[in-house]
Parts: structure tokens; C-alpha cells; sequence
């Protein structure tokens, strides 16, 4: 069964803003974390490394101060490098106190030489030299550079690997959400036999494309529910209806009774434009396609309204589909014009597009939002009706493959473009 729903006149993704691809957002979110996730790692290297450095320095000016002080005392010669009282020991290690070694940090750097670790210790009692030990950071302190470097090649080779691992695990998540936005594109354009299924793992995306199958279904139904009873209703309306229009004929001739017969005639057409409506909702129409002049064709249908309307034929091509159809949907389109719009009416003819332009209200905001409802003209100023015309011309268009779009001219009136395939 063919689905049919009103269409909207512009398509939903035309309508959508430019957009930044769900995989593209979340590779540039791995790359960035990658990157902060590397900068911080690479940070906290250099100073754990600077300070590790810095440690052992002291640690081995402190043991070395000990070392040659014990040579010192027991053979009075200098050993590990140390010297006394030299002329470049901080100023904070000149007086220390007898006994006790202490260190200090020299960040200058003087030819080769630093920055440096001193550490210091009095020789004897007060006024006694000092002895010093100099250990030079300088050949370690060179080379935090080259483990930067290491650092950061490190980190743009974990990044080259981790950012298409990360686009390649969005383009999973995306296309799962590609496929549940392409299902609720279909439902919103009236397919509401379409379902997304089983999308694989367990997550919002399988919790969303399990709604949206939900709302198609409980769509479906509701939509089941409305064209049963639509067709019901024209189908017993039908006999009935026949019945009335049997006896109308024979009333008198009266004001009167002429008012009867052209209500029952109204009634009848309702339930005719009812029972076509039923027809187009199961799906049991089908063209009978040929090879037609549009322009002769459109003259014809504008001729059966009985309505004064403008016509323009002069770049009219011909075109292949069902003529009896096509003469439906263009009657309808021009008494839907004079009934809802105003004067003056013209159709025009180009190629294979058929124009229809009023100069009345327009359209209402709605009905170009949300496409024609049954029994609803849209805005009060627009005229009686029951709503069905332009209904059943997009059910027409619909099956012949043609593509109706309502719009509001810029200087005012509305205007329905009908293009229909070559």
C-alpha cells in the first residue's frame, strides 16, 4: 500500500542549517584531548625530570662533602674535587655552622660550568676553612631538551594514531545515527512503513531508534484508523447521497427547491472527493500514462471550471503521464484560486510546469508549514471549503510522480508550481 501524507513544500533538510559532521566533532574533541593529554604529561615529565636532577646534585655534593672532609681530616689532602674556601661559593655557605654540611643551588652558568650544587663544611672550629664541593647539573640539565623533543614526537605519533582511531569510531556511532535520522526523514515525508531495525549495541542510539520505530507504529495506526473511517464514511455516505439526488430532481422548479438540489449536489461532491481520498490513501490508483500536449490539456481543464481565468500556453512542451489526472489536479488548483484567493487567475504554462497565481491573501503560514489538512481551509479570510482540494491535487501529483509546491508571491497572492516529469 502506497503511503500518503501531505507534503511539505520545501524538503526538511532544506531547511536545516550547514552542519559539522558528529565525526568529524569528535575526532577534533580526541585530537584536542589528545594534545592537552600530552602537553600535560610532557610538563610534568620535565619537572619531575628537573627535580629528580636536582636531588641526586645535592645528594652527591652532600656525600661528597662528607667523603673528603673524612680524607681530609685524617690525611689533610683534598679529595672529590673539593676545595677550600673558593672564591665563587655562595655567599650562604661561607659561615656555615661547625660541624653541619650544608648545600646550596647555584642556577648561573659560567663556561661549562652550571648550574651547580655546592655544599660546604667547616673544617674545624671557628675561623677554620671551609671545604666545598662543587657538582656541575649542567651536562643532565641539557639534556631535558632533547627529552622535550622526545616528548613531543611521542605525543604526534600517539596523536597520528589516536585521531583516525577516534574518527573511525565516530563514523560508526554517526552512521548508526545517520540511519535513524534518515528513518525519521522518511516518516516525516509520509513513508511510515519505514523502520530502522536493530542498529547494533546497547545505548541511546539503539534507546532512540527503538522510539522512533515506536512513533512510526503508533503513527501508522492512527493514520490505519483515519482512512478506514474516512472510507467508510464516503462508501455509506454514497448510497444515500444518490438516493437524495434522485429525489431532488424531482422537486419543482423554486427558489427553494433549486437550493436543495445544490446542496445535495455539494454533499455529493464531498462524498465523491472522499471516496477519491480513500482511493489515494489505499493506494488502489494507478496512472494511465501518455504522451500528451501540456498546454492543450491545461486549456481543457481550465475551460471545465467554468470560471474566468487567464491562461498562457505559449512555451507549454509536452510531457508523459495521465491525462484525466492531470486535468484533476489543475481544476482543482483553479477553483481552489477563485474560491480561496482573488481575481484576476492565471495559469501559465512553461516547459512541463504548470502555474497557478492568485492575487488574494496568499496562503496561510500554516497550511505552507504543514501542507493542506482535510476539512481545514487554513485562515478564515480564504474563503469556505471543505478543505480538500488542494488534498487530493497532492495526492495526484503524488502518484504521477510530479512535484506540487505551494508558495506566496512576493507582491502578494498565492501561487502553486506543478512540475511534472518529462
Amino acid at each position: 500500500m502506497r503511503p500518503y501524507l501531505r507534503p511539505r513544500p520545501h524538503p526538511r533538510r532544506d531547511r536545516r542549517p550547514r552542519r559539522i559532521s558528529l565525526r568529524r566533532k569528535i575526532a577534533a574533541l580526541a585530537a584536542a584531548t589528545a594534545c592537552l593529554v600530552a602537553a600535560a604529561v610532557g610538563v610534568l615529565v620535565h619537572v619531575w625530570t628537573e627535580h629528580d636532577i636536582r636531588s641526586r646534585a645535592e645528594a652527591r655534593a652532600f656525600n661528597s662533602v662528607y667523603a673528603a672532609m673524612d680524607v681530609y681530616r685524617r690525611t689533610g689532602a683534598l679529595s672529590d674535587g673539593a676545595v677550600l674556601d673558593p672564591a665563587e661559593l655562595p655567599a650562604a655557605l661561607r659561615h656555615p655552622a661547625d660541624g653541619d654540611r650544608h648545600t646550596a643551588v647555584v642556577d648561573r652558568v659560567e663556561g661549562n660550568v652550571g648550574p651547580s650544587v655546592w655544599a660546604a663544611q667547616r673544617t674545624g672550629g671557628p675561623g677554620s676553612p671551609v671545604l666545598a664541593v662543587q657538582v656541575n647539573m649542567g651536562p643532565e640539565l641539557s639534556d631535558l631538551p632533547r627529552l622535550d623533543a622526545a616528548m613531543a614526537v611521542a605525543s604526534l605519533i600517539a596523536l597520528a594514531a589516536a585521531t583516525p582511531l577516534a574518527a573511525y569510531g565516530a563514523g560508526l556511532l554517526a552512521r548508526r545515527l545517520r540511519l535513524v535520522a534518515a528513518t525519521a526523514d522518511r516518516i516525516a515525508a509520509g513513508d511510515l512503513d519505514a523502520r530502522t531495525g536493530p542498529t547494533g549495541g546497547r545505548d541511546e542510539v539503539s534507546d532512540i531508534a527503538v522510539t522512533v520505530d515506536l512513533m512510526a507504529d503508533s503513527l501508522a495506526h492512527r493514520l490505519r484508523v483515519e482512512r478506514q473511517f474516512t472510507a467508510d464514511v464516503a462508501h455509506e455516505l454514497r448510497t444515500p447521497v444518490g438516493g437524495l439526488l434522485a429525489a431532488a430532481d424531482l422537486l419543482p422548479e423554486g427558489g427553494t427547491e433549486d437550493r436543495v438540489r445544490a446542496r445535495v449536489r455539494d454533499l455529493r461532491a464531498l462524498v465523491e472527493d472522499l471516496l477519491e481520498i480513500s482511493r489515494l490513501d489505499a493506494g488502489a490508483e494507478q496512472p494511465v500514462r501518455a504522451r500528451i500536449p501540456l498546454g492543450e490539456v491545461v486549456r481543457e481543464a481550465v475551460r471545465r471550471t467554468g470560471l474566468d481565468t487567464g491562461l498562457d500556453t505559449g512555451a507549454a512542451g509536452a510531457v508523459e503521464t495521465d491525462p484525466r489526472r492531470l486535468e484533476r489536479i489543475v481544476g482543482n488548483l483553479v477553483v481552489n484560486a477563485h474560491r480561496h484567493g482573488g481575481a484576476p487567475v492565471l495559469v501559465t504554462v512553461e516547459g512541463s510546469t504548470v502555474r497557478v497565481r492568485d492575487h488574494g491573501p496568499g496562503f496561510p503560514a500554516d497550511l505552507l508549514r504543514h501542507g493542506p489538512r482535510r476539512f481545514h481551509t487554513g485562515a478564515a479570510e480564504r474563503g469556505a471549503g471543505h478543505g480538500l482540494g488542494l488534498t487530493i491535487a497532492l495526492g495526484q501529483a503524488r502518484l504521477l510522480g510530479a512535484d506540487l509546491r505551494l508558495a506566496n508571491a512576493p507582491d502578494g497572492g498565492a501561487v502553486a508550481t506543478l512540475h511534472l516529469p518529462d
